[in-house]
């Protein structure tokens, strides 16, 4: 008898003839992000697919210690006309070209809430403060070629904004929240190599932000524990997906990772965020941090891409959701087979939900198997 191809597509096999059990490296399933509430689609089999799309172009970096040309490096002038000092350590100054501004009119919504339009087009007028921080005078320099003293030094940085900044909030100034974060790498659309971050202080608190701080809330709520406390404790058990740590914080690549290298770094104790901080977190905060940037660099020999943010408490909060913030970073790099292939989140994954085809501890298993030593240099 002729089997008609689409029937025998549509019916699958029935689960009687089923003999293998099911294995995580192989076989598709779904995994909770607790944080936001959304799940991932993890595909282990289509790893083994030939590659046929987009290439990274590896772009050289053999980048000079000082760049002329450069609008954040010590002593040049900025494309606004002002001049940088010659800075000889972390320097941080107002963004030129912010993304939100304190100077500007209140927004008034005028439709009716009760209309169709009201309904559906909502707006809210958001203001802030944007900052550029230069994390070092050397142009060449990125995260994991600095020494450990000078990456301590950004963490003060991060820590004396967030105490400035929310010490003006707790005077009448409208800032909710401050986002740090770092975009590295031309395939993360950063257009300047000299090593730097960025700081948006917001009068609102961000959807990412939001979504997390609801989770927690919840969770202490249901459970009387730290969703984050609990993680790191179940993290360390297990072991199989962490990556690095030490006395005060923990980098794994987490359960539910969309991107195929994607870690978080936990604080291992209660720490709301860098106002918490002691000498010894700082510094144990830049050692971690190096040791990570330089796995990653270290895994396809590249000056890897990523964006990296930092989620602490925000300034103006319920005191539950002061209290369920627990300090922790997310790095989202893009590489997914080496430097040049890069994820891509297309099709199903705009349509339906984030998807894939690495599992989280195949990729703690790679990044375990790096030391922490810088041995990759292409300046």
């Amino acid at each position: 008898m002729r089997v008609n191809r689409v029937d025998y597509l549509l019916n699958p096999i029935p689960s009687n003839q089923m003999t293998q059990s099911f294995d995580f490296t192989n076989h598709s399933h779904r995994r909770h992000n607790p944080l936001t509430g959304s799940y991932i689609l993890c595909s282990p089999h289509r790893a083994k697919r030939p590659w046929q799309g987009a290439r990274e172009e590896i772009k050289k970096m053999n980048l000079p210690s000082y760049d002329p040309k450069c609008y954040l490096c010590p002593g040049n002038i900025r494309a606004t006309g002002d001049r940088n000092p010659k800075f000889e350590a972390t320097y941080v100054f107002t963004n030129d070209y912010p993304a939100v501004k304190l100077e500007q009119p209140d927004y008034v919504e005028n439709e009716p809430k009760d209309t169709v339009k009201g309904r559906l087009l909502k707006t809210e007028g958001v203001k802030g403060k944007c900052f550029v921080i230069c994390f070092s005078p050397n142009h060449n320099l990125t995260l994991p070629l600095m020494e450990v003293a000078e990456l301590t030094k950004v963490v003060d940085t991060w820590q004396k904004l967030y105490h400035d900044l929310g010490q003006e909030a707790g005077h009448g100034s409208p800032y909710k929240y401050l986002q740090l974060f770092e975009n590295k790498g031309s395939a993360m659309g950063c257009s300047n190599p000299h090593p730097h971050g960025q700081a948006w202080c917001l009068d609102i608190v961000p959807t990412e932000v939001q979504h997390e701080l609801n989770n927690m809330s919840r969770y202490y709520r249901e459970n009387q524990t730290h969703m984050l406390g609990d993680y790191v404790q179940l993290e360390i058990k297990e072991k199989e997906r962490v990556v690095v740590q030490n006395d005060s914080f923990l980098v794994v690549v987490p359960y539910w990772a969309l991107w195929p290298f994607e870690t978080l770094l936990i604080a291992k104790e209660h720490l709301r965020s860098t106002e918490d901080f002691s000498d010894k977190h700082k510094t144990d905060l830049a050692e971690i941090l190096k040791k990570l940037t330089t796995k990653y660099d270290n895994l396809f020999n590249t000056f890897f891409p990523y964006s990296m943010g930092i989620h602490q408490a925000p300034f103006q909060c319920t005191d539950e959701e002061k209290n369920a913030s627990w300090f922790h970073m997310h790095f989202y790099p893009p590489l997914l087979r080496s430097a040049t292939v890069k994820k891509f989140c297309v099709g199903f994954e705009m349509l339906g939900e984030a998807q894939r085809d690495l599992t989280s501890e195949q990729a703690a298993g790679r990044l375990q198997d790096l030391d922490g030593d810088v041995h990759f240099l292409n300046r």
